[in-house]
């Protein structure tokens, strides 16, 4: 391992300085992948938009630490600054500072005690079927295996453990259409909207505990449609409805538990379209890498109540947790930050990691 302490903050601003907004990441991975190649004791691929560098030392066991490069679209904080601890920029927390993490662990870890697979993947911020951990696995679904992975989403240095799953449907309610002057010969598609809201708004979410771990779950409208012309009673309207549920439940138990609530507002002709659907992720703190890390450095450790790709490494046989620099809450804002402290303590909690067996 290499001595002496990494900027980690002048780091991240050299990536934060280079754009990566999602499905333009292209000359952010020439970057890594460059980086990487540098360093004999990696093996490196590089698929589409997408770097994996991994050491091939036969250890007993393999950790996976996993970042994606794509940043949302810029508000006016595209440059980075630097004031005194604190780097202001886009991607400076979600998730930049994770990738300089990474990368300076990569450097410094030439022969650590367990296999090591840095994965680099574009465009995680947008639709999840065009994640490039779908491009990788495509190409070589090995790349992505280990003992655990371990996510660099802004947690502050937390562990965030599991993740819930989220189903997104569309509801049609349909009616009669008729002249707004005889509005009785019709029925209101758009009023019948009032009932199923209302069911929405009183609904009680749950809120299990996981493996010591509290999740809270949503089902909410998200967008409203209706309406043919001012004078028209409508006979069709529509609304999308998000269901965010805890890690107990499936895909298939959390789509018929959706369907079960809205039964009492459906009639003969109403639709319920899934327009898409990602799975839950149990909690992975009872791995004893993870249960290791937790206890020697005294880690907060939390639910993950939005959706991570800890979901698709669970899918593929490898327990995950998101562990990474920065603040949740300000990423995607205008004032979005990582504090030079928040960058030290996660690169000694991962070095760590990569140190103890």
């Amino acid at each position: 391992m290499t001595d002496g302490p990494p900027d980690l903050l002048e780091q991240t601003a050299e990536l934060v300085a280079v754009r990566s907004e999602s499905c333009s990441e292209g000359d952010l991975a020439d970057r890594i992948e460059a980086e990487m190649r540098t360093l004999p004791h990696l093996e490196v691929h590089r698929i589409g938009d997408n770097v994996v560098a991994r050491t091939q030392l036969g250890r007993a066991q393999r950790v996976v630490l996993g970042g994606h490069t794509d940043t949302v679209p810029a508000n006016g904080n595209e440059t980075p600054r630097i004031d005194g601890d604190v780097l202001w920029g886009l991607g400076s927390a979600d998730m930049k500072g994770g990738l300089a993490v990474m990368s300076e662990l990569a450097r410094r870890h030439r022969e650590p005690p367990l296999d090591v697979t840095y994965v680099f993947y574009a465009r995680e911020e947008i639709a999840a079927d065009r994640s490039g951990l779908l491009e990788i696995e495509a190409h070589d679904p090995s790349l992505l295996l280990g003992d655990v992975a371990v996510l660099g989403e802004p947690t502050d240095g937390a562990v965030e453990a599991g993740c819930q799953g989220v189903i997104r449907m569309r509801v049609t309610l349909t009616g009669v259409r008729a002249h707004a002057a005889r509005a009785w010969m019709g029925r209101n598609a758009v009023h019948r909207l009032g009932r199923l809201l209302a069911v929405l708004d009183d609904y009680e979410p749950r809120r299990p505990e996981i493996v010591g771990c509290r999740f809270h779950e949503a089902l909410l409208a998200t967008h409203v449609e209706g309406g043919v012309a001012g004078n028209v009673v409508p006979d069709r309207a529509t609304v999308d409805i998000v269901h965010r549920f805890a890690p107990d439940r499936d895909l298939a138990g959390a789509e018929a538990h959706v369907r079960s609530v809205l039964a009492p507002i459906l009639e003969d002709g109403d639709t319920v379209e899934v327009l898409d659907r990602s799975p839950a992720a149990y909690p992975a703190l009872e791995h004893p890498l993870v249960a290791g890390l937790v206890e020697r450095h005294g880690l907060e450790v939390r639910a993950k109540l939005g959706w991570t790709d800890v979901a698709r490494f669970t899918a593929w046989g490898v327990p995950a947790i998101n562990l990474g620099p920065g603040d949740a809450t300000l990423a995607h804002t205008r004032d979005e930050r990582v504090h030079r402290s928040s960058l030290d303590r996660t690169f000694a909690v991962l070095t760590d990691l990569l140190t103890h067996i």
